[in-house]
């Protein structure tokens, strides 16, 4: 008759405990089955594009693709104030390749929360121009590098820097 007893108090008990929600543990995080949160720049903004070609040696250019996700921004490039940091292209020093200064495109103005007048960012899907001068001809890799900080409607996220390597390929005349 004890095992019985035994028995049955163990079946109730995992009823009750299969039964019963409980509480999630702190710091446990439930997938809701949508995107994961943003922590950083580089979760909403990437880089696109494809490389260059030149028939021969001379000048030419090459489009930076930026892409924004839906609901964020980056800063424009100048930025509106000195202490926000600005979409920053660069470039590493290539043999046969001069780069020109990136051309930033032109910027929109928008308000937002966190700021008391408008900035100037960008949005969506946006392009640098870089002007090329190939010396010689070859087959070149052109290594960028994007520095942004993106930020939605409320706030900002650390900045990250993005890189690239695009290929340049320049025949003989």
């Amino acid at each position: 008759m004890k095992s019985i007893s035994l028995a049955a108090a163990f079946c109730l008990l995992l009823l009750c405990l299969t039964g019963c929600p409980r509480s999630k543990p702190s710091g446990e995080v439930i997938n809701s089955g949508g995107p994961p949160p943003v922590t950083s720049s580089e979760n909403v903004v990437r880089l696109g594009g494809a490389g260059v070609g030149f028939s021969a040696p001379g000048s030419g250019s090459i489009e930076i693709p930026i892409r924004i996700d839906a609901g964020y921004h980056v800063n424009a490039n100048p930025a509106t104030f000195s202490y926000l940091i600005a979409t920053e292209v660069t470039t590493d020093k290539v043999e046969g390749l001069d780069v020109g200064k990136p051309i930033y495109p032109p910027a929109v103005k928008r308000k937002f929360q966190f700021a008391d007048q408008p900035l100037a960012v960008y949005e969506g899907n946006v392009n640098v121009t870089l002007l090329l001068v190939a010396h010689s001809p070859g087959k070149k890799s052109l290594a960028i590098s994007v520095r942004v900080q993106a930020c939605d409607e409320e706030k900002c996220f650390p900045p990250a820097t993005l890189h690239a390597t695009y290929p340049v390929n320049v025949d003989a005349k």
